[in-house]
């Protein structure tokens, strides 16, 4: 299926063609599956089912550089597979549902960072995981996934860079009980 995928991008991709691929009949794809987006829901959900974890390098400027760089790579590698399951995901209820549980493991298993980083003293204990990896990986997404632009080899670093600027100077940091939100 990835290699149909990579070979026909989305929206050439077919249950056909993965069963021609496969060397089976169409109709075992049909009866496991029922449509292209049960395919992708399965390619997500095992992508899930690995034992990623996210690099530590010692320090969180190093460790968000390194997923920034794992990121770019899985991005712009071929055949884009990371693409085609992200547009699948806006056409199917069930690659999208399979994206965002994929999404949720990778923030959870992702969140090593920050607590790292907070056990290292670069971080404020009170610091929102989840905003500090967005804001540090969001500039990636934005211009290789949405501008299609070429990679950048200074993007990793920079994107790091400025999250770690944020996150040191208080953006992140969770409101009080009660307290008001400045975001």
């Amino acid at each position: 299926m990835r290699t149909e995928l990579g070979a026909h991008g989305y929206e050439g991709l077919s249950v056909e063609g993965v069963a021609a691929r496969a060397g089976v009949h169409r109709t075992t794809v049909y009866r496991r599956w029922q449509d292209v987006g049960g395919l992708l829901a399965d390619v997500l959900d095992a992508a899930g089912e690995d034992d990623w974890q996210p690099t530590d390098t010692g320090s969180l400027h190093g460790d968000l550089t390194a997923l920034n760089d794992e990121i770019q790579a899985s991005l712009t590698s071929g055949p884009p597979v990371v693409t085609g399951l992200i547009a699948a995901s806006f056409r199917s209820e069930q690659a999208a549902r399979a994206q965002r549980e994929l999404w949720e493991d990778r923030y959870a298993r992702c969140e090593a960072i920050a607590e790292r980083a907070v056990a290292r003293g670069e971080l404020a204990p009170d610091t929102d995981a989840r905003r500090l990896l967005v804001t540090a990986t969001a500039p990636l997404y934005h211009h290789l996934v949405l501008l299609r632009a070429d990679p950048d080899p200074r993007m990793p670093e920079q994107a790091a860079a400025t999250a770690v600027l944020a996150a040191r100077a208080g953006a992140f940091a969770r409101p009080e009980p009660g307290g008001d939100d400045p975001t």
